[in-house]
């Protein structure tokens, strides 16, 4: 168990993920209150890679729930295995045997026949610890499934009406995370402990590239990161996260590229930008204005 937000940040730091003191203590909050961690921020900031970190950070299991519009209970919590249960009343008629109704029922709905998804996945008690359960992008999901999260993260047991009620002894680590396409209810937001996660100063992407992408000359990281602190700065359909900086870091890695030069990013453009209206717009003078920065930066330091 880690016992400080300093404990927080080395666990994370093992994993590679390099976390400030405000995300380390929201985390290490989210843990000793045994509240879900409500994380929201850009696309790309290293939202959902908390969690797959921290379940390591943890020595425990991860279960994903990606939410979508449309996303029902038969996706998250549970569903029969109907073609098994049909086999199995098939098997039960071809024996011959002679079966009530209601024995039948009880035939073919036994936990054996149960898909489990992932919310009943998190609060099965069969697990050597609590799993880290993390349900990414619930701002995609509807209103409906929201509230009935809500009831779920209230008291953590889920019912089945064939087998009765499933309570978690031990409540997972839950990690929610959103874009803010959409506003979230403040009755799931105050069960939580809330962090807005940002695009990171210089220093920090720095360190992450250093962190994730360690094969990099420290020259061309520097510079890289400022290319890319500068061209956030631009208006873009989609600005490049920090998963766009470390695909960039590795792409120019594996270029053998030590130097930040315009014709490498012209030929790379489309590894930070992902759509075409921005590498047009970027591309040629606002590109060799970036660089012009980069050299600036260079020349100070």
């Amino acid at each position: 168990m880690m016992n400080s937000p300093r404990e927080v940040q080395q666990a994370l730091e093992q994993e590679r993920y390099v976390a400030d003191q405000g995300l380390a203590t929201a985390i290490f909050l989210a843990l000793k209150l045994n509240k879900p961690l409500f994380l929201e921020g850009e696309a790309g900031v290293g939202k959902t890679e908390i969690a797959k970190v921290l379940a390591a950070a943890l020595n425990t299991r991860l279960i994903r729930l990606q939410c979508y519009e449309g996303l029902d209970i038969n996706t998250a919590v549970y569903e029969w295995n109907y073609p098994r249960q049909l086999l199995e009343l098939r098997l039960i008629e071809a024996s011959g045997q002679k079966r009530s109704r209601e024995d039948s029922l009880a035939d073919i709905f036994r936990p054996e026949f149960l898909l489990k998804r992932p919310l009943l996945q998190a609060i099965e008690d069969n697990q050597p610890r609590p799993p880290v359960l993390l349900i990414d992008e619930l701002d995609r999901a509807d209103e409906e499934f929201e509230a009935f999260l809500l009831e779920v993260l209230s008291d953590w047991q889920i019912t089945i009406p064939e087998l009765g009620t499933i309570r978690a002894s031990r409540p997972p680590v839950v990690v929610i995370t959103s874009n803010r396409t959409r506003e979230i209810h403040d009755a799931l937001k105050r069960r939580c402990m809330y962090y807005w996660i940002d695009y990171p100063t210089f220093d920090k992407e720095l360190a992450i590239v250093r962190a994730r992408a360690p094969g990099v000359p420290e020259r061309l990281a520097r510079q890289l990161v400022t290319f890319i602190q500068e061209l956030r700065r631009v208006e873009l359909y989609k600005v490049p996260g920090i998963a766009e900086t470390l695909d960039w870091a590795a792409a120019l890695a594996a270029l053998d590229q030590q130097d930040l030069t315009e014709e490498a990013v012209d030929s790379t453009l489309g590894v930070i930008l992902k759509y075409q209206d921005d590498i047009a717009r970027v591309r040629g003078s606002i590109v060799r204005e970036l660089l012009e920065r980069v050299r600036q930066a260079e020349a100070v330091s």
